[in-house]
């Protein structure tokens, strides 16, 4: 199941039947004006033999047990942190809330007296 899906070599394309055809024919300008003789290019590397197929991944009791006792513990983790981190957002609003009312009253008072 989470094996790659490669097709077969002899289904690959190959350049005779691949629906993009080489460019032929171009000639690029050489990148430095120095007058040396081209160097040969390296062969290309071996393309290899077609992959060995690995085995499913087989899940025993265990290690099922061990993945769920993962699982909710990362669950666990990241509800904590988003939870006090709201909480740390609702105390920030409040205080300030409870500021902007002090500020107001006392900015007000010289206007009532």
């Amino acid at each position: 199941m989470f094996t790659p899906k490669i097709p077969p070599p002899d289904a690959a394309p190959t350049p005779a039947t691949s629906l993009v055809q080489p460019l032929t024919g171009i000639t690029h300008t050489p990148a430095c004006t120095c007058h040396h003789s081209p160097s040969v290019a390296p062969a290309p590397a071996p393309t290899p033999a077609a992959p060995v197929s690995r085995p499913a991944v087989h899940l025993t009791p265990g290690s099922l047990l061990v993945a769920a006792a993962g699982g909710t513990a990362m669950v666990l983790i990241i509800g904590t942190v988003l939870v006090s981190m709201l909480l740390a957002t609702a105390i920030t609003a409040a205080s300030v809330a409870i500021c902007a009312v002090v500020l107001r009253s006392l900015l007000n008072r010289p206007h009532n007296r």
